[in-house]
């Protein structure tokens, strides 16, 4: 869609922009780009905070509670920097997409054996988890796990 005068119009121009595009234009973030003794430690400061939180959310995957959603909180984070994590979050973006689209097509029998399977595997994950490091104290005795 275009306007009367032949420009895009902003919203349109914006989703065509990559985000790294769309941060740098930030006034904050033009005056760290102009300053090479900033720019570089600020990629890096970015570069960090972005892998901790993916590795801390590829660790939480398997456990109760949003693995995937920190994964790609990092990757959104490294993806206002760096191009390869841009790439990586949209292919991300489109394969949640897809399988969120197939499942929406399936049979209620298969979303909801999709639904007991997952459950099942948090399930097995925690109790295995809590044979490795132990029952905590406050864990009711009628829970079934190893005493």
């Amino acid at each position: 869609m275009s306007a009367p005068d032949g420009e895009v119009p902003v919203a349109d121009a914006d989703a065509q922009r990559s985000l790294r595009e769309r941060v740098a234009d930030y006034d904050w973030r033009r005056r760290i780009a102009g300053r090479r003794s900033l720019d570089a430690p600020y990629r890096v400061l970015v570069g960090v905070a972005g892998a901790v939180v993916v590795a801390f959310g590829i660790v939480t995957i398997p456990l109760p509670g949003p693995g995937w959603l920190t994964v790609i909180a990092g990757l959104f984070v490294l993806a206002t920097e760096f191009a390869w994590a841009e790439r990586l979050l949209e292919y991300t973006r489109r394969q949640v997409a897809g399988w969120t689209e197939w499942l929406g097509r399936q049979s209620v029998v298969v979303r909801l054996g999709v639904a007991v399977l997952t459950a099942a595997f948090v399930y097995a994950v925690l109790l295995v988890t809590l044979h490795v490091t132990g029952v905590p104290h406050w864990v009711p005795g009628w829970v079934p796990l190893w005493h």
